[in-house]
């Protein structure tokens, strides 16, 4: 039951995702929405919380400026979600 729940999350987690990349969602709305998903990150290695609250917090510090910096490139970690997300899904589909 668990681990099919942390499979519905992960597949929030990219639909959410998707939106965030067609700007359909906020920055704050998306990382509050992946934050919320206890289930998959209890499912996950450590490691795999680590990276995405990182991300997490990158993708909120970057909402803060209106243009893309060198720094915050919302494109960038909108890629870096994607591939944590696949990342999560291939270490999901192994146990």
């Amino acid at each position: 039951m668990t681990a099919t729940l942390a499979l519905q999350q992960l597949h929030n987690f990219q639909a959410d995702l998707r939106q965030l990349a067609d700007m359909r969602i906020t920055n704050h709305a998306f990382s509050q929405a992946a934050r919320g998903h206890g289930v998959l990150l209890a499912a996950l290695p450590p490691r795999y919380g680590e990276v995405l609250l990182g991300l997490l917090d990158r993708l909120e510090a970057g909402a803060l400026f209106t243009e893309e910096s060198c720094s915050f490139s919302h494109q960038a970690l909108v890629d870096g979600l994607g591939q944590w997300a696949d990342k999560a899904q291939a270490a999901l589909a192994a146990r």
